[in-house]
């Protein structure tokens, strides 16, 4: 679940949120004043998405990340794909 805070609730709570953003892997954003916000997250989160930015698509780097990041609710894991023949007959 995703927080949405003012900056004096963060303030206020800053344990709390910090907590249930190392505990629970949330992501706390922070709205400031002149339509500025922020976002806290944890470094492994950050660098697995760093990670998966920078990656060549098609390479094992990118898919570690990109496995990690599914792991962490970032992306949405991969569909089912239904076993058949025609699926096996394209890898012979």
């Amino acid at each position: 679940m995703t927080l949405v805070l003012t900056q004096s609730d963060f303030r206020n709570h800053i344990k709390k949120y910090l907590d249930q953003v190392n505990d629970d892997d949330e992501v706390v954003y922070i709205a400031r004043s002149n339509s500025r916000s922020v976002a806290v997250l944890t470094q492994e989160k950050l660098y697995w998405m760093e990670k998966a930015i920078k990656a060549k698509e098609d390479s094992l780097d990118y898919a570690i990340a990109r496995d990690q990041l599914i792991q962490r609710d970032v992306l949405p894991d991969d569909p089912i794909i239904k076993s058949n023949d025609d699926y096996w007959e394209q890898f012979k």
